[in-house]
Formats: C-alpha cells, structure tokens, sequence
C-alpha cells in the first residue's frame, strides 16, 4: 500500500473508549494525517446495538458481527474495543491476525489470558499487535517500555493501575470512612461497578501487571502467576495507624525480578508518605519502572475515561499508518520466558501487623515470644489503649476485653511471619483475624 493512501480501519465495540475514538478522529483527522503521512479512514463498524450513542456518530458501514468486520477486504487495522476475554473478542482478533490484519486493542483481560497465543498469531501473519490503551488509560507505559527503555535491565515495574481502588482509599484515608460506605458512594458516583469485585479484588490490576512483566522481563504473560489481595479487608483503623507510622496505604501492584525467576503480586501496601506514589490519589493511575541506567522513572495521569484510553488507541493506530512493527511483546514469542506462580512465602520485606489483643497479664509477652520463634524482629510495637471506636479497633472496656496492638517487623521472610500469627492465634491471646499489610520501601 502506498503511504499516501488512508489506512482503513474497522472498530468493533461503540462504547465509552469506542465512543472517544470517534470523536477523537473527527476532530484531529486532518492534523493525524499530516503527522503519519496519511489519513485514518473509518471503513466499517460494529456494536451491540445500532442505537449505542457511538453508533450515531458515523456513518461507516455497519457489520452485523465483529467476526465478518475483522476479515473484511474493506479493512487494514481491526481495532477491538469491546472487551472480555472469550467469545466475540478472542474469536475476531484471531480472525483478524489470521486474515492479515494489524489489530488495536484495550483488552486486557484478553491479552492477560491469551496474549502469548495472539502474538504469535500475529508474528506469523507479519502484522501487529497493539495494546497501548490496555494498560493505565492515557499514560504511554507500553511504548516507553517497548521502544525508550529498551537499552535498559529492567528490575522493577510497578504502580498503582486501578483508579476505582484508588478513589476508594483515598476518601477512607481522608475521612476515616469504612470500606463499605465509600463502595457505594463510589457506584452512586459511577465510579465503581454494581459488581466491583473486578476492581476491589485486584483482577483489573493484575491483568495490567501481567502485560508490564511480559513487556519489561521477556516472560509469557500468564495472569495466574500474580498474588492477589484485593482491598476489603482494609479499615480505617489501619488509615489511622498507617498515618501515625508515616505510611499512606495503596493498592500497589508490583512485578519484580527475584532470584531467578519473578515476583509478581497485587495488594494492599503501606508506603512511605514521602514517596511519590504515595501522593497519587483519585482515580488517577500511576506507573514506575526501575532500570539500571536511567535508574527510576514514573509516570501519572488518568488510567481509564473515554478521552484518555481513546488517546492510547490512536496512538496505536499511528503507529501502524507510520509503518513501526515489532513483536507484541518485544521478544519473538519463542523467545519468550515461561512465567511461575509467585510464592509469597518467601517474599522477605518489612510488615504491619494489627491484633486484637485480650488485656490480660502476659499477652503481650506470650506474642512477642511467637515472633522470637520464627526470628522476627520487631520494630515497633504500640498497644493503643486509647483507640476511637473505630472498625478494626474497638473501644476499650474492662481488663480482658481486646485491645489494639500494632507492631511494625523488620525485613523478614513472610512464611515466618504467617506461622508467628497462626501460633498466636492458636493460643488464644488475640481476638479475630491479625491484619497484615506489607511494607514498600519506594
């Protein structure tokens, strides 16, 4: 195809991103084509309805089904905007790939669980597979990772990529609300879904952090190898606590070389209130990348909304117009690395606890014995007699009823520490389940 002739596109999924691309085209077409050095022209669409307000804004042609668009002659770039990580969406990008068609899409979840399969699909078809949009909204982490990074060794990536999780710690941590009360505000706000569970139990955050370790270490991505915690269990109690010690409390997704292999988790984290992930707040996304050379970069902005995800899409789209291919994954996908489940046993770092203490004589010694056990050492320990009536805390009656004690451990091996806490639960001292939140050093 000659680089003056458009690049014709087909967008499959009419909603909020789908929506924004549209817009986005209509309003920036002619400035696009003189930077690509050819127009972007829409030459089929599809979506669940006709009536989808982004069904109104073109006048494409319409396909009945993603499948028939994605193998259309009349296209080039089949761009998937519809989501999930099976039936219409896996089925038109393997189509697509297989009928040599480059293919954009902001699916995580799909790529998360199919992505090694996709691009390899993609390599043998000579076409590309892009996935900008899929990973924190607007912020570009997948060409800095693909293309500015590259004379780099990666050693960490890592950030906070779910906004709903975020907003929601935000208000607890401003305003000492519990979990429950702020989920709903949250859904009344649009901000969460009527199921959140996607979001408040880390799989949205973990299908991104999936595609950053495949892309930054040269690993298969496999979602099951990531931790997760979601972020419940977490109350304001540990708000109140974690701002005393100095700490603000995110949900923080991390993928980390360890050893030999790569450790990769999503949970709640306590991090030091100077550090700058700890001042990012809303719904807004933020992800950091540790090199050996350019040493820490991080970048902050919206990681979801129909301008911003809209933005990364055509970006990608860019990309393909301009004539820039690559493996998917930066590596050929015979190259790439198998992936193991992370084993948090042997995650070693820093920890706050929060127990239930029974006020009676010798608890306190009994439970710091069960730490020297397991070779434990304590940084800190405070028995807050005083406490508000708070979730997680309680107020403090008479002598044997629980009182709050928060201990801060040195560096130490997890395993160690979950076995302290299954003895002192077994003997009796303590009321309810301990809390435990790890500590990050950033």
């Amino acid at each position: 195809m000659k680089a003056h002739e458009p690049l014709r596109i087909g967008i499959a999924g009419l909603g909020t991103v789908g929506s924004g691309l549209l817009h986005l085209l209509a309003g920036h077409g002619e400035a696009i084509a003189e930077k690509c050095g050819r127009p972007i022209a829409i030459a089929g669409v599809c979506a669940k309805s006709r009536e989808e307000p982004g069904a109104k804004l073109t006048g494409a042609p319409w396909f009945d089904s993603p499948a028939g668009l994605a193998v259309s002659a009349d296209i080039d770039v089949f761009v998937e905007l519809m989501g999930g990580d099976k039936g219409p969406a896996l089925e038109s990008v393997k189509a697509a790939l297989g009928a040599g068609k480059h293919v954009v899409t902001a699916n995580k979840a799909l790529l998360a669980k199919h992505g090694a399969e996709l691009a390899a699909l993609a390599e043998e078809n000579c076409v590309s597979l892009n996935f900008e949009a899929a990973v924190a909204g607007g912020i570009p982490i997948v060409k800095t990772l693909r293309e500015s990074l590259l004379g780099n060794t990666v050693t960490r990536v890592y950030g906070i990529l779910n906004g709903t999780s975020n907003y929601i710690l935000t208000r607890m941590q401003r305003e000492g609300l519990p979990f429950g009360e702020v989920l709903a505000e949250a859904q009344a706000l649009g901000y969460a879904e009527a199921d959140p569970t996607f979001d408040v139990d880390g799989q949205d955050a973990a299908h991104k952090l999936t595609l950053l370790a495949a892309l930054a270490f040269g690993v298969r991505p496999n979602f099951d190898a990531v931790h997760l915690e979601g972020i419940r269990g977490i109350t304001p109690a540990d708000f109140q606590a974690a701002d005393e010690l100095g700490y603000r409390i995110k949900l923080l997704a991390v993928a980390a070389k360890k050893g030999g292999g790569i450790e990769a988790r999503v949970s709640p984290t306590m991090m030091p209130k100077s550090s700058a992930l700890a001042s990012v707040d809303g719904v807004l996304n933020c992800v950091a990348v540790d090199g050996d050379f350019v040493g820490q970069i991080i970048l902050v902005g919206p990681g979801a909304g129909s301008r911003p995800t809209a933005s990364a899409v055509a970006s990608d789209i860019i990309d393909i117009a301009r004539g820039h291919m690559g493996p998917p994954f930066i590596l050929p996908t015979a190259k790439l690395e198998s992936q193991s489940r992370s084993q948090m046993q042997t995650h070693e770092g820093g920890y706050y606890i929060r127990l239930s203490v029974y006020d009676r004589p010798g608890a306190i010694a009994a439970i710091a014995t069960r730490m020297a056990e397991q070779r434990i050492s304590l940084e800190s320990v405070v028995q807050k007699r005083d406490a508000p009536d708070l979730p997680g805390f309680g107020r403090p009656g008479q002598e044997g009823d629980p009182t709050p004690v928060v201990m801060i451990t040195h560096r130490t091996r997890e395993d160690q520490l979950r076995n302290a806490l299954d003895s002192i639960v077994k003997d009796g001292h303590v009321q309810g389940v301990p809390q435990m939140i790890r500590i990050e050093a950033l």
